[in-house]
């Protein structure tokens, strides 16, 4: 019989994950964030303070909110033209299926509302599908949430079956944790919901540490690769978690293993409470600079920063390049060193 995710302060404590001398405080954590460990990612703290333990487990940290942080720190309300719809991009919608995850992230710039509601309610979903459908330019769904793999392989497969019928749409996107943090679920049903008749579907797995990917993991990777659904990753850039450049590489190079293309590497949100989380800019960069010169291409993500108020992802990439004349560059290496460049006048 599997075991039930950490869902208490007491709970952790009985796991010997959290700090029974804090059990106030963590509560009073518990009542602003919620608490969800997963049982695959218990298995993967080592201690609670690793780089999986820091993601999962409440801090009192948690606490101090910054004035600059926000509650809907990428502006999904800003854009969203029916409830559960976000149409920031032309050609591409956010579809907010669940507010449910297999794990709640200490980080997550969603952690307002995740765990409030839920699915979709039907007639929510009515509208945001008629939306899709009435908008031509749209062209790629992305599933998020909450996790939308939370939802049982029947109606992810019914919900494909809605956006297979909308002739302008050619790919959905599920932005996931479920192959690593919950590997079980992604079974034989949930492979052939996966793989409609016309969609192309993609699945970005979220992972931050090398130490997450689990046996189990690993194995739900492959199953979803064998199937023939191509795979992405994103990551968080964390203090305490990830922010070294050789941390990076080594799940970077994890998840080339894996048959996981690593995607973005996301600036870590301004969610309120995470302000021990974030590194600067600057830092980020310096990062970015040191893995370009270790590892390779297929294994490099792009560095991003979701800005406030909904204006977009922008890369955060250092500057190589510095136009000194008509077709003339200084353009700088992996390794620091400058170098003249001659290309057309312009």
């Amino acid at each position: 019989m599997s075991q039930p995710p950490i869902t208490t302060v007491s709970a952790l404590i009985r796991a010997g994950l959290s700090d029974a001398g804090q059990a106030d405080v963590l509560e009073q954590v518990a009542a602003e964030f919620r608490i969800r460990v997963s049982p695959a990612m218990r298995e993967a703290v080592g201690s609670p303070g690793d780089g999986v333990g820091a993601q999962f487990l409440p801090d009192p940290r948690e606490l101090e909110i910054r004035p600059e942080e926000l509650a809907d720190p990428i502006g999904d309300a800003a854009f969203s033209p029916t409830p559960g719809l976000t149409h920031r991009y032309p050609d591409r919608v956010i579809l907010h299926i669940t507010k449910t995850c297999a794990v709640y992230c200490r980080f997550c710039f969603r952690r307002e509302v995740v765990g409030e509601d839920g699915r979709l309610p039907e007639p929510e979903l009515a509208a945001a599908l008629d939306y899709i459908a009435r908008t031509p330019a749209i062209r790629e769904v992305i599933l998020t949430g909450g996790d939308p793999m939370v939802l049982s392989a029947r109606r992810i497969a019914a919900l494909i079956a809605r956006l297979e019928a909308i002739a302008h749409v050619d790919m959905v996107r599920f932005h996931s944790r479920i192959p690593v943090v919950a590997p079980e679920r992604l079974d034989a049903a949930m492979l052939a919901a996966l793989r409609p008749e016309r969609l192309a579907v993609w699945v970005v797995v979220h992972i931050n540490h090398a130490q997450e990917l689990t046996e189990a993991g690993r194995a739900a990777l492959a199953r979803l690769a064998d199937a023939g659904i191509p795979l992405l990753s994103q990551t968080v850039l964390l203090k305490g978690v990830n922010a070294d450049a050789e941390v990076l590489a080594d799940l970077f190079r994890a998840l080339i293993r894996n048959r996981v293309k690593p995607y973005y590497l996301h600036h870590c949100d301004l969610a309120r409470g995470t302000g021990h989380f974030r590194t600067s800019i600057a830092e980020g960069q310096a990062i970015m600079d040191a893995l370009r010169g270790r590892i390779s291409g297929t294994c490099l993500p792009s560095y991003v920063l979701d800005l406030p108020g909904g204006h977009g992802k922008v890369p955060l990439g250092p500057g190589h390049v510095q136009k000194v004349g008509p077709g003339r560059y200084r353009i700088r290496d992996w390794r620091g060193q400058m170098h003249d460049y001659r290309d057309l006048d312009g």
